[in-house]
């Protein structure tokens, strides 16, 4: 296993969130400590990383003085992805002609997640209207993987998942429609969880659509399943939305899994490319954790469809945001985001009844999957991160990709039939550049997943400690 790099921050942000808030909670540490080793740790990074783009220290400051700690996080810092608005902070959407944007209200998932203690250290970078897999916009730049600041920290979370990786934050909040979440905890060495919709809250403008959803990213998975419970919980404004459960996820996740059948398909049988490099480090690491309780077969449900199906259903998405958004503000986006939007004008009543009938078939199909198997274990990402200067890869193990998210097939799955999905570290390339094993539950199957993604992360015993920026 390549070396790790070093980490020389504060002691403090080098706590997992679960040691946090537990001092927290004993008054052993103060709000006020954290919020400023977390601003320590931004000064040190930030220029090597550019991720949390937006801090807001006085906001921060001023919370921690009204901490409670008998509440869920108990003055815990943590990011807040710049696609989510936080009242009195600059919220840009990485968009030019919201540049200046500050709103007086924050979104219901941000109330609801200072309501349980969270302090909002800032706001994490993301590509314009998180559309893309590398994240740079037009207002902040690019942000820089942390393992090798040449490359870039997946997209569209970037910000979110550097933020951890670095140690700025203990918790980054993030979202997710096609692997905007998944990909970035897999490049940059963290954990990240798209759960099923409706569970962390939902989407503000297109209430209805169950495929862009929010969820929690974290270091270890004991830390993401922490602040899925600080998400979790119904409210009506969000008409998705889903009860939390009885058993908190962070209780949960710790409960022995019991037996286990993981249907594995490094390249979903196929339909997404994927590299030998990649398709080797997850062959080993699912190779470790297999044992008498623990049992890996080679299984791959029946995708038929699914590509078609993914890129009619966003479209359709991409068509109700874009009718939602001033003109003032459309004219500004990227070339390849104005693409999207005419592909999704462009479809027929036809491809959208074939995309519905489509999706109620793999829904079908992942329902059978499930009778045998726990999880479907595959790639997060056929390759390991490229330039920061490559808005996307051209080709992926010999093989053309034909737009920016054709590579982010993986992604597909989860989202069309509304599963959760979570991105684990599970080794990394010749290069010391991380990588991600994606694990997809069925669905609801929340506590499930984190049970079973905790015990893959036990068997390997990989660190999680947050390190320095790798500077090429």
């Amino acid at each position: 296993m390549p070396e790790r790099p070093p980490y020389t921050g504060p002691d403090l942000c080098a706590l997992t969130a679960t040691e946090a808030v537990v001092l927290l909670h004993r008054g052993e540490v103060s709000p006020a400590e954290l919020v400023e080793a977390s601003l320590s740790r931004m000064a040190q990074v930030e220029p090597a990383v550019n991720a949390m783009v937006t801090p807001c220290p006085d906001r921060a400051r001023a919370a921690a003085m009204r901490a409670e700690s008998d509440s869920l996080l108990a003055g815990l810092p943590l990011g807040i992805k710049d696609l989510t608005p936080v009242a009195g902070v600059r919220t840009t959407w990485g968009t030019k002609a919201l540049a200046d944007h500050v709103p007086e209200a924050s979104a219901p998932l941000v109330t609801r997640i200072e309501a349980r203690g969270g302090i909002v250290m800032g706001k994490t970078n993301t590509p314009e209207q998180g559309a893309g897999g590398n994240t740079f916009n037009a207002v902040f730049g690019a942000t820089r993987n942390p393992w090798d600041t040449s490359r870039n920290a997946g997209g569209s979370s970037g910000g979110a998942a550097v933020s951890l990786a670095t140690g700025e934050v203990w918790l980054s909040h993030g979202s997710d429609h096609a692997g905007s979440l998944r990909t970035p905890a897999n490049y940059c060495g963290v954990v990240g969880l798209r759960p099923s919709p409706g569970v962390a809250g939902g989407p503000a403008q297109v209430a209805f659509a169950p495929y862009s959803v929010q969820g929690p990213m974290a270091r270890n998975v004991a830390d993401c399943a922490l602040f899925l419970d600080v998400m979790a919980g119904f409210d009506p404004v969000w008409p998705l939305s889903w009860p939390a459960p009885e058993t908190p996820y962070a209780q949960a996740c710790r409960q022995a899994p019991g037996p286990l059948r993981i249907g594995f398909s490094a390249d979903l049988g196929g339909f997404a490319p994927v590299t030998s490099e990649i398709a080797q480090v997850l062959t080993t690491a699912l190779g470790q954790v297999t044992d008498a309780t623990t049992a890996v077969e080679a299984a791959t449900p029946d995708l038929t469809g699914l590509d078609q199906t993914f890129r009619t259903l966003r479209g359709l998405l991409f068509t109700a945001e874009a009718q939602a958004t001033p003109d003032e503000v459309r004219r500004h986006y990227k070339p390849a985001y104005q693409q999207n939007i005419r592909e999704g004008q462009a479809l027929t009543a036809e491809d959208i009844g074939a995309a519905m009938l489509a999706q109620s078939r793999l829904y079908a199909e992942m329902l059978r999957f499930f009778q045998k198997f726990d999880v479907l274990a595959c790639a997060v990402n056929g390759l390991p991160p490229g330039p920061v200067e490559e808005e996307f890869p051209t080709e992926v193990a010999g093989q053309p990709m034909r737009d920016y998210i054709d590579w982010l097939r993986f992604a597909f799955l989860a989202t069309t039939c509304g599963l959760p999905a979570l991105s684990l570290p599970v080794g990394f390339t010749a290069e010391g550049l991380p990588v991600g094993l994606q694990l997809i539950g069925p669905p609801r199957g929340e506590a499930r997943l984190l049970q079973i993604a905790r015990h893959i992360e036990e068997s390997l015993g990989l660190p999680s400690t947050p390190i320095d920026p790798v500077r090429r």
